[in-house]
Parts: structure tokens; sequence; C-alpha cells
């Protein structure tokens, strides 16, 4: 299912090939959390841009509009018309971020819905039933997702409960594919690597999991708090014990300098809200560094956010009249923004599939990060 086409040090250049469609590595996905990308983007609209796998999540759709309703209509691909590759979180990340109060015990976690309070209950079996009724290409084990920092032996009481937690996984998801109501009876599963900032910890869940019949690895807990360097740090550890046959999964990651460095540590798949988040506000990613829109300079600018970029908004409108929309709160300046970031990120992992395959990677991540740090 995944081949490594070139290597450059650590730096892999891949194929994923699922029921969906092929995946090029490194890949960024394109988060559409509860089926849709927020600022008014379409699954329609994600052709053009270049998106290769949308990502979609296990908890906020569970809660809405409810993942027997997604299976009633054909499942996500159906629901959303989107005939390409779906990866869904499996909700851990949510349940304890977002959950009101908790309680995790051996069987799962005990939670109220951020939206109405409502007591829910999530353990593995109810993940991958839940990931199974949504129908999504690739389904993500439940896992616990802890702060970081969190104390030693706390973490490795964690670590030790997502592994029995994957296990459950595993046996749930092979017994859902063998149902005959089963919409996607090829959905894959990935693992999670976790153990918060301790490599010993994280090191010595990979090899426990390493083995364990998984079609990918994510590494997990990290962006929730520590520093850059520590995340580096601990994905330069775990990497050299992850299989070199299946992709690895950076999850919540990151900035286009994060992704840099990442894909030089040997990582494969890439999500993160920041591209569209930050755009409706205003903020964008270029190749020379980050433009606000808000700031004053650009009122009277007829240029476009990048000039040669062939984005929807770059090809048709000015910083001007974009400024203009987001200071007016208008969602077409909200949708075009986050039209060109989605596009930047998915022409920008493009470039670094190139570039690993030309063997000039590491030239190309030297000559970037200063750009893409400036401030325009």
């Amino acid at each position: 299912m995944f081949t490594l086409i070139k290597t450059e040090k650590r730096a892999r250049r891949g194929v994923f090939k699922t029921v969906h469609g092929e995946i090029q590595t490194p890949v960024f996905m394109n988060v559409a959390t509860s089926a849709a990308i927020k600022g008014a983007v379409s699954s329609l609209d994600l052709k053009e841009i270049k998106c290769q796998v949308e990502l979609c999540n296990t908890y906020h759709l569970h809660i809405r509009p409810g993942d027997k309703i997604i299976k009633e209509l054909g499942g996500l691909h159906k629901f959303m018309n989107w005939d390409g590759p779906i990866l869904t979180d499996s909700g851990g990340f949510q349940v304890f971020s977002l959950a009101k109060l908790r309680t995790i015990k051996e069987e799962g976690v005990y939670f109220q819905s951020h939206v109405d309070g409502a007591k829910i209950f999530m353990g593995p079996e109810e993940s991958m039933q839940i990931q199974s009724n949504l129908a999504s290409t690739i389904a993500m084990a439940f896992d616990e997702c802890v702060e970081n920092p969190s104390p030693y032996d706390y973490t490795r009481e964690s670590c030790d409960r997502t592994y029995r937690w994957l296990i459950r996984c595993i046996e749930e998801l092979n017994r859902l594919k063998s149902l005959p109501d089963t919409i996607n009876k090829n959905q894959m599963l990935f693992g999670i690597n976790q153990g918060g900032v301790y490599e010993d910890l994280r090191i010595e869940h990979m090899k426990k999991i390493r083995d364990l019949p998984l079609d990918g690895f994510a590494i997990g807990g990290l962006a929730v708090g520590e520093s850059h360097e520590e995340m580096y740090r601990i994905i330069d550890a775990v990497e050299p014990f992850m299989p070199e046959d299946k992709p690895r999964y950076l999850m919540g990651v990151g900035t286009p300098v994060n992704i840099l460095e990442a894909v030089s540590l040997g990582v494969d798949f890439f999500d993160c809200v920041i591209t569209s988040r930050n755009a409706r506000h205003g903020s964008l990613f270029t190749n020379e560094g980050v433009l606000n829109l808000n700031n004053k300079k650009f009122e009277l600018d007829p240029r476009p956010i990048e000039e040669g970029c062939q984005c929807p908004a770059c090809k048709n409108f000015s910083r001007a009249y974009l400024r203009h929309l987001i200071k007016a709160g208008e969602m077409l300046g909200m949708r075009l923004c986050v039209l060109h970031n989605l596009y930047f990120y998915n022409n920008f992992m493009q470039e670094i599939r190139d570039n690993i395959e030309k063997g000039t990677f590491h030239e190309y991540k030297e000559r970037m990060i200063p750009r893409l740090l400036n401030r325009l």
C-alpha cells in the first residue's frame, strides 16, 4: 500500500494506495472538521486547489449531524460529494480538549458534549463504530492525548492504556469490516504513538505498536504546549523506530517551517487548522513570508496576494479588495483567503515532493525557511 519512491537523507517521497485513490507523499491534509472547510469552501473547490486528502473529525460528526445519519446517506464521501481519500481523526483529542467534564476509565471516557452538555461515552469500540459509519478511507485509533508537560508516571500509565485501547480498536474494526452492511470494508487504521515529551516513553511505546497489523503510524500529543525544539527532539528520537514501509503522520502540525523540519526527519502526513483559521482573519501564507491584510498599507495595493499564484483569489482579485472584504466581515473575503492558504499549502507540498525527487530538498529547505519567516 505504501511505496517509497525516493529518499534524501531522512526525507521521504512516497505514494500510498487506498480504496479512494493514491496519495502522493509528503502530503498536507485539508481540515474539514465537520465535513466542510471553514470559510465556505466546498469539496468541489478542493479539486481546483490540488487537495489530495480531506480530514474530518469523529467527535464533531458524532455530535452533529450524527454518524448514523451519515451512514444512512451513504457515508462521508457521498455526504460531502468528495471521491478522494478521507482520514477521520478518532475524536480522542477533542474529547480531552473540548469536553466540559470527563472521567477516564479503562473502558473509555465519560464526558459532556461541548455543544449542549449531553452525557456521552466513547471508548475504542465506539470510536471505531462511528468511523465505520462514516466510512472514511483511514480511521485513527482512539488514544489519550495528555497535556505537555504531564507527570512522567501519569504519562507512562496513559501510554499503557493507549496501547490496550489500540488492541481493542484493531479487533473492533476487523469485526465491523466483516459485517454485511459496512460501507467501506477496506477501511484502514493508523495507530498513534504517545509518550509526551519523554523520549524513553515514546520509543518504548513505538516499539510496542510497530509490529501490530496497522496501515500507518501517527505521532500524537505534540503541538499541544511544548516548544518547537521539543517537538523536533521527539520526532528525531522516535522516527528511527517507525516502520520504513508504512506512512508516518505528525498530527496537528503545522506551519510551513514545521513541515519542512518534520519532512527532513522522515514524516509523510500533516494536518493543521492554521491554514483556514489564519486565512479567515486575513493572515496569508506566501513564498516570501506571511502577509496580514489588516495592515493599512494594503488599502490601495492593486497586486494579488502573491504574484504568479494560481489560486482563485490571486488570479482574480487585489489585496486592496480582499482587505476591504475582510475588514467588512464579508464571507467572500474569508472564502477567498482560505482558498489561497489551502492552495499555497497544497502547492508547497508539491514543491517538497519535487525537490525530494530531484535530490535538492535540503537546499530547498535552507533557502525557504528564512523567507517563510518574513513578515510582509
